[in-house]
């Protein structure tokens, strides 16, 4: 029999499948983790390392989500918030580029260290596999089942059982299968007391006045421009169920040599981007591309390419049917978003309606030949931002995000902007208007709820969801951040092993001592913890002089910030408490805001010998979306106790001392 392309393709879907014949005993582990994101996958590592038995289970045949799926401009917040192995992953990518930490990076990058981690463990991620069915039994999951993602054929299932199950996906499939309570869309203001939910029309990623919504401008007859509804603006704060825009993070290059040209896709209708020509004629002065993308520089000449103003990358309103939609159903959406994504970039680089600087820009780049290299070089993860959310016992909400609401179980901290991308474009007074954007921020750190990443214990008992978490739509567009997910898959990983070894249910679980099992062992592996002194921390710093509390662009909820007028003297003294002897790394925490002094002096003792750094100004390196970087001080043998010390102060200064966190690394096992 001759082997055809298509018998090849064959016998990999099945391989990958996980195959199992209808004799074969179910998978049974510890704990089922469904879905390989990069939550997936660091919520598997940490069981494993705990000497649970696990299997990592992913629709797909992308590992990582978003994280390797093109969000290389990472979205921190505060790297305050940051802890544990999600802060561990964004040092593997930090040494891999020659740095401390790394919080832009390749897909590919991201996905090499992902699958380290999975490869330090043991673990196999069974692709191509998607949940058909949960049983319950008492209230608890007792086995799901899962069928072939190419080929779904009865004889194919595959059963698992487990005593634990996690849900690890953007789209919550597991959790709303074992008929746990949920939302999609946006609350009504009134439902949380909040303010920035619901409808919203704001000025964020918006059309300027004038821009006509018609086909034949002028005239209404004449029907609407692809893209807008015909739905009526409704009262502000009014909640529906419409999810805010998805898009794809578009990796591309400048490099010729790795380059794969942008070519024309199948299903390309130049008519979606009429829009776009009419807000570029409004426009005119407007003609670079980063007037109409995010277009953020990754390293080795690439992109993480984002959406930006009225018309961009976002698909607006063309995701409605998405979060509760059957496979099919959202297979096409992602097609359709892949397709009109392809298409912009094709058409800003064709269309003799765009202007030429644009046009000559765009073809400077093409997709990179190193990225994606088994799914034409595109990315396969689009961007869900928002799908479904839990309703659990306890829901985060816009008062736990502005520090209004504090509560105390807390096992993660988020901290970035309440953030909702536009979710409709309709006709207001005559002209069309994108609606749905929010972007508040200005608040520090702030803990998540362990009682939001758990179902209420009456509608499952052995279930944790630390992506889909329990969140109204505002909350959830501060917390939805990769590293977040990071940390709370952590969390939640740890709190099912305590409920496996506690023979408890998952709402049972002791929080304070999850708290501690986290802090006291933030790889999961018994590794030695970082020491931090922050200036938070009143036990750990003297301050001398008048120093200033700042509370935006720095590590931790505040930092400090020196008196420019004054003549004296004025210092901060670090004194980190190290528990076990042995080398540290040591570093220093500068927030990097205007007026800063272009050099600083420090002092650091080891609890032998004082030494006298000179910091320049020039020195302080800041990428990525953060306003502060860790400046290295160098490699100490610390004694226990708190005899070591760094001082910071304004002497010699043409300007401001920020005062901030210092921060011990063990440099020994």
């Amino acid at each position: 029999m001759k082997i055809t392309l298509a018998h090849t393709f064959c016998l990999i879907a099945f391989l990958l499948s996980g195959f199992q014949s209808k004799t074969e005993a179910p998978v049974q582990v510890d704990i089922c983790i469904y879905g390989a994101t990069s939550a997936g996958v660091i919520a598997a590592y940490t069981a494993k390392k705990m000497g649970k038995s696990v299997v990592l289970i992913e629709p797909g045949t992308h590992l990582g989500g978003m994280t390797s799926g093109g969000l290389g401009q990472t979205d921190i917040g505060n790297k305050y918030a940051i802890s544990g192995l999600s802060r561990d992953f964004y040092r593997r990518i930090g040494k891999h580029y020659g740095k401390f930490e790394q919080w832009i990076f390749e897909p590919h990058v991201a996905k090499k260290y992902l699958q380290q981690y999975l490869d330090e463990a043991g673990i196999k991620v069974l692709y191509l596999n998607r949940i058909v069915s949960a049983q319950k039994n008492n209230g608890s999951i007792e086995s799901i089942v899962l069928e072939n993602s190419i080929k779904p054929e009865a004889s194919t299932n595959q059963t698992i059982r487990a005593k634990v199950y996690m849900d690890c996906t953007y789209e919550g499939d597991l959790m709303a299968r074992a008929g746990v309570s949920y939302a999609v869309g946006r609350e009504d203001n009134a439902d949380y007391k909040e303010t920035i939910n619901g409808v919203q029309l704001m000025t964020g990623h918006q059309f300027p006045n004038g821009i006509d919504p018609y086909k034949i401008p002028g005239k209404p007859e004449s029907g609407l421009l692809w893209g807008i509804s015909n739905e009526n603006l409704l009262p502000n704060g009014t909640g529906d169920k419409k999810a805010q825009a998805y898009n794809y993070r578009i990796c591309l290059t400048s490099d010729l040599k790795n380059q794969v040209p942008i070519t024309r896709p199948a299903g390309y209708d130049s008519t979606r981007y009429e829009l776009l020509v009419r807000l570029m004629n409004k426009q005119p002065e407007r003609k670079t591309l980063n007037d109409y993308f995010i277009w953020s520089r990754m390293p080795n000449n690439k992109t993480d390419i984002n959406n930006r103003n009225g018309f961009s990358t976002d698909m607006i309103g063309m995701n409605y049917e998405y979060p509760d939609g059957d496979y099919k159903k959202r297979a096409e959406i992602i097609r359709d978003h892949e397709v009109y994504t392809k298409g912009l970039l094709y058409f800003v680089g064709h269309d003799s309606r765009v202007p030429q600087e644009l046009r000559q820009e765009m073809l400077k780049w093409g997709y990179p030949k190193d990225e994606y290299t088994d799914t034409g070089n595109w990315s396969p993860q689009l961007y869900i931002r928002e799908a479904r959310r839990m309703v659990g016992n306890y829901v985060m909400t816009q008062a736990n995000c502005e520090g209004k609401e504090k509560v105390e179980d807390g096992v993660g901290m988020a901290a970035y902007t309440m953030d909702s991308h536009n979710i409709q474009r309709i006709v207001v007074n005559g002209m069309v208007k994108n609606e749905g954007n929010v972007e508040v921020g200005g608040f520090g750190p702030y803990p998540i709820s362990y009682q939001s990443i758990v179902p209420k214990e009456k509608e499952c008992s052995n279930l944790l969801v630390p992506v889909c978490l329990s969140a109204t739509h505002i909350a959830y567009g501060s917390i939805r951040m990769e590293p977040v997910f990071m940390v709370l898959a952590q969390s939640a990983s740890v709190a099912a092993v305590m409920a496996i070894d506690k023979k408890t249910s998952v709402q049972k679980v002791d929080v304070k001592k999850l708290q501690a099992q986290l802090k006291v062992n933030p790889m999961s592996n018994g590794s030695n913890a970082d020491v931090l002194a922050d200036n938070e921390d009143k036990t750990s710093v003297v301050v001398t002089g008048n120093w200033s509390i700042q509370n935006k662009g720095g590590y931790g909820p505040t930092f400090l910030a020196s008196d420019a007028a004054a003549k004296d003297l004025q210092t901060v003294k670090f004194t980190p408490k190290v528990e076990k002897a042995g080398k540290y790394n040591a570093y220093i925490y500068f927030p990097k805001l205007p007026n800063m002094s272009s050099q600083i002096k420090l002092s650091l003792f080891d609890g032998k010998t004082k030494k006298e750094i000179n910091v320049k100004e020039s020195d302080i390196v800041v990428v990525g979306q953060t306003s502060g970087e860790w400046f290295h001080l160098g490699t100490y043998n610390f004694q226990p106790g708190k005899n070591a010390y760094v001082e910071i102060s304004n002497s010699g200064t043409d300007g401001l001392v920020f005062a901030d966190a210092v921060l011990l690394v063990p440099d020994f096992k």
